[in-house]
């Protein structure tokens, strides 16, 4: 049922079109200047902040986008079903799984220290340069789609973000087959009453991919997205003093290699103000995390469809509905290896392992592999748990198929660490959910 995750490249990112601009004023070193957008495209270095397409540009770029459908369609991966705790058809366009852009109209700007750049309208823009203190911001129109192609970039900033992504429809980061760096190295200082308190910090959609590395170095968050955000390509590695990357909508992940050091969470999904969003969704790459608490965070779901997983924290996954249907996820745990809690109200809390393979590893104390504040729901793939806790679960229980080895043994049922709190010692179908899909 669950397929092998495409892992080719699609091809066809799409030319695209412009409109208007504004300069944030809050962040020091801003100054614009008008430029032709034809000769910053050939100039070696370029040091106006404010940049614009010509009008001309735009109407061409505005004909190709419309003759090949927006550049933005949804498209169906063969592993992402419909039939899980999330609807995934449309999670990922053909443009987020592409990982090279369209440089026929793309204007290069080689950063300056100092000089704050401002992208004001929906384009491709290739950046390269090692600078200090130095703001990239997107502040776009609410339609406007805007690719940064990182060539060979290096920005250590004191205080702001390296990509402060302000207004946009979407932003896409974007590497060459190149090494990149973004680091702050100070206390974040906030633009008005916005805590911009991340390297790469948005207020709306944010997809990374590409060919190449980036590494991101932070004294608060590594990427934080009010939004949604998305990695389907590249190499990327964070080390950040507190979540490796927040959003309060979803995380996503198709595809690339994402490793991540926090002191707090590796990946943080939670909308302070909205309890029934905030999801984890995985169905490709490779992602390795060492953090300091949860190496998944979700208030809603946590579903993983592929890729390959390495978690060491305090809490490996913690979401209300954690949802495992295929991959390979190995936890190393000092608390919970995976956690259904109550985060949510629009879920029961549970915990489902449908496929793939989960690997489990306890410390010592009064730690659970596997723990469900509702219910647990075991149909397939593979438990390999070494602890003194394997199962505790306050609802019920349904076990219906796979392989669940405690300590080195196999075993054929399901005992519970918490007495009393559902149907423990139990095996197969008991409880009310019967090993339905639907919390």
């Amino acid at each position: 049922m669950w397929k092998k995750y495409m892992t080719m490249a699609l091809a066809g990112v799409l030319a695209i079109s412009v409109t208007g601009c504004s300069l944030l004023g809050s962040l020091s070193g801003s100054t614009e200047i008008e430029t032709d957008a034809a000769a910053a495209a050939t100039e070696a270095a370029v040091v106006q902040t404010s940049y614009e397409l010509p009008a001309e540009t735009a109407e061409t770029t505005q004909a190709a986008g419309s003759a090949q459908s927006s550049g933005d369609t949804a498209v169906t991966l063969d592993n992402l079903v419909s039939g899980g705790a999330l609807d995934t058809s449309d999670l990922f366009s053909t443009r987020d799984l592409t990982q090279t852009a369209d440089l026929s109209e793309a204007v290069t700007l080689t950063l300056t220290s100092g000089q704050d750049v401002t992208v004001s309208t929906e384009g491709v823009y290739v950046l390269s340069g090692s600078v200090t203190n130095v703001t990239v911001i997107v502040e776009a129109g609410d339609e406007d789609k805007v690719q940064l192609v990182l060539d060979g970039v290096s920005i250590t900033n004191d205080e702001r973000p390296a990509i402060y992504v302000k207004n946009a429809d979407k932003v896409f980061i974007t590497t060459t087959d190149s090494e990149n760096s973004l680091s702050v190295t100070g206390s974040f200082t906030a633009d008005g009453t916005t805590n911009t308190d991340a390297v790469i910090f948005s207020r709306d959609d944010l997809v990374l991919g590409g060919v190449g590395t980036l590494n991101i170095s932070s004294t608060d968050n590594g990427i934080s997205g009010k939004d949604d955000v998305k990695l389907t390509g590249g190499s990327v590695s964070i080390s950040s003093v507190s979540d490796g990357i927040e959003a309060n909508e979803s995380i996503c992940i198709a595809g690339g290699n994402l490793t991540i050091s926090a002191q707090k969470d590796g990946l943080h999904a939670e909308n302070d103000e909205d309890n029934s969003t905030g999801f984890v969704y995985i169905c490709g790459g490779s992602l390795s995390v060492k953090a300091g608490d949860d190496g998944i965070h979700a208030t809603t779901i946590v579903q993983i469809d592929g890729g390959s997983i390495d978690l060491t924290a305090a809490e490996g996954i913690e979401a209300t509905w954690v949802q495992l249907n295929d991959g390979s996820v190995t936890i190393a745990a000092s608390d919970d290896g995976i956690n259904g809690a109550r985060k949510s109200s629009v879920y029961t809390p549970t915990v489902e392992i449908c496929g793939g393979s989960l690997t489990i590893t306890m410390g010592q104390g009064d730690t659970d592999a596997v723990d469900s504040n509702g219910n647990l729901i075991i149909t397939g793939g593979t438990i390999d748990i070494t602890g003194q806790s394997p199962f505790d679960y306050d609802g019920s229980v349904s076990y219906t198929g796979g392989t669940i080895i405690v300590n080195g043994q196999e075993v054929n049922q399901i005992t519970n660490q918490m007495m009393g709190g559902g149907m423990g010692g139990m095996n197969g179908g008991m409880g009310g959910f019967g090993g339905g899909r639907r919390p």
